[in-house]
């Protein structure tokens, strides 16, 4: 009960020589007084009027609400049941606990490993208020206490947080079975394997667990939702559904036994949920159409870089052919070329070695018809000084300069005139330095 403690607040002492009539200053004004109509309202106005109405005393009335408020809320309490009770589960046997469902028998089947501390003893109250023996015993019930005992010991179980997390570890309720591929046909598949997995993420020592989502999902989330359920941290235990182990000393080898047998039974059970965990993960995964339009694009973007890849090569390959085609072909043309130049050459150096040929016919033919630079018959020795200053020359001058030479002697008829020729081109060897003027017996 709240209890109050008087402070002493003295007020502060009147200045000496302080006169209301003299020192009081008024700051403000009171305004005029107005009439108003009042209409009594609120929780007081209506105890006010159940008193005058039943004619009571403020105590009466004090306790008679006391009672009324104390009975509605032992209705309320027996009477909001959550569910329905199931007359088997009234009639089980107290000493088979361990096969109880303890959230059924305080009405949180709704609830399960949900329920919080407060929903669990806010059940228990209500069962009690409902199956008391005591409150049976008044109402001439004959039934026994077996069910009351049941509710005290999933109460028991409930509150404690090691046996609760033993009996969340093996509480079918709370499963959720994985769907039939017939199930999954209309659209339903990201749904019913999405409630399946959310079962299971409650068994995770790691949280939050990741969403199974749906066909909108990115390959990232898809990629770390299988990941995370493919190296499942569990912390689920099965001691709760161990053999009860004989509390006697003079039986220790047979508690021993038990114990190893318990432990034994607990790993096979362990190995068997992960099995049992993988294979629902591998259900999934095989008829998650996600992963085959991931893999799809994944085969395709490979297929993509195979072939580019191989008209890559191809194309080198074609570049490669076609450069060395390429390269044999301008071979090819220049050795034709080279051919044809050659040809060309060859003709051009018959063609000049005919016209120097028929140009020293004519410079021969010139002081031949000269007469050899004599009247009458000429005799041997000039024909061969003659001959041999025509040589001579012949033997000095390149072929432009030997068709320039027989242009020059072409036509001429007069021996004076062709000598003169003779001699001036004598001349001109002689000043370039090409011969010398003693080797000169004719034309000098």
């Amino acid at each position: 009960m709240a209890s109050h403690i008087q402070v002493p607040l003295p007020l502060p002492v009147v200045p000496d020589g302080w006169a209301a009539d003299k020192d009081f200053k008024a700051t403000g004004r009171l305004s005029a007084a107005t009439q108003r109509g009042i209409e009594p309202v609120g929780p007081h106005f209506l105890a006010h009027a159940r008193r005058a109405r039943h004619k009571r005393t403020f105590s009466e009335d004090d306790r008679i609400q006391a009672q009324e408020n104390a009975k509605k809320v032992e209705d309320d309490d027996s009477g909001e049941i959550s569910e329905a009770e199931d007359p088997m589960m009234l009639s089980r046997d107290a000493k088979e606990w361990k096969q109880q469902d303890h959230y059924a028998v305080l009405g949180l089947s709704k609830y399960r490993f949900k329920a919080t501390e407060e929903q669990i003893k806010r059940a228990h109250r209500k069962k009690v208020l409902r199956h008391h023996p005591d409150k049976k015993a008044a109402a001439g019930s004959t039934e026994d206490d077996s069910f009351f005992k049941c509710i005290q010991k999933a109460t028991e179980v409930l509150l404690d947080p090691a046996k609760r997390r033993q009996f969340d570890s093996v509480d079918d309720g709370a499963d959720v079975e994985p769907p039939t591929k017939k199930q999954t046909k209309d659209g339903k598949f990201y749904k019913l394997w999405g409630s399946c997995f959310k079962a299971e993420g409650r068994f995770s020592r790691v949280q939050p667990v990741p969403r199974f989502g749906d066909e909108n999902s990115s390959k990232e989330d898809v990629d770390s939702f299988y990941n995370f359920f493919y190296n499942f941290d569990s912390w689920r235990s099965f001691e709760y559904q161990d053999e009860d182990v004989p509390d006697d000393n003079e039986n220790r080898d047979q508690k021993r036994h038990m114990e190893r047998k318990n432990n034994n039974a607990r790993k096979k059970k362990k190995n068997e949920d992960t099995a049992r965990l993988r294979k629902l993960v591998d259900d999934a995964m095989a008829g998650d159409e996600r992963i085959k339009k991931f893999r799809q694009e994944a085969n395709a973007s490979k297929n993509k870089k195979r072939l580019d890849k191989e008209a890559a090569e191809k194309k080198a390959k074609e570049d490669a052919q076609a450069e060395k085609e390429a390269a044999a072909k301008a071979a090819k043309d220049a050795e034709e070329k080279a051919k044809v130049d050659r040809e060309q050459g060859k003709k051009a150096k018959e063609v000049a070695k005919a016209a120097v040929k028929k140009n020293r016919r004519v410079m021969k033919g010139s002081v031949k018809d000269a007469n050899y630079f004599v009247s009458g018959s000429a005799p041997a020795t000039t024909v061969d000084a003659v001959l041999g200053d025509v040589e001579l020359v012949q033997g000095k001058i390149d072929p432009d300069e030997t068709a320039a030479l027989a242009a020059r002697l072409n036509g001429l008829k007069v021996a004076d005139e062709i000598k003169s020729v003779w001699t001036g081109e004598v001349k001109r060897l002689v000043d370039a330095g090409k011969i010398k003027a003693v080797d000169v017996k004719v034309f000098a």
